[in-house]
């Protein structure tokens, strides 16, 4: 990064993955990756409703569903 004022993000921190699901409204297409990744399953919820109230999902990428 050439910027010094934005910090390379740690990728190991995000565990939250959110995806719009746009092949549930008929939309063919090849797989997408994650729309964004967040630290937590809150934060990544509230972004999906207020995009695709009802067509994401938020995947937990350690797998399971504690912290």
């Amino acid at each position: 990064m050439t910027d010094p004022m934005l910090l390379k993000p740690d990728l190991a921190e995000f565990r939250y993955a959110l995806y719009c699901r746009s092949h549930l409204m008929d939309l063919p297409g090849p797989p997408q990756p994650p729309v964004s990744l967040y630290r937590d399953k809150r934060s990544a919820e509230l972004h999906g409703v207020r995009m695709w109230p009802s067509t994401f999902t938020v995947v937990d990428l350690a797998g399971d569903d504690q912290p």
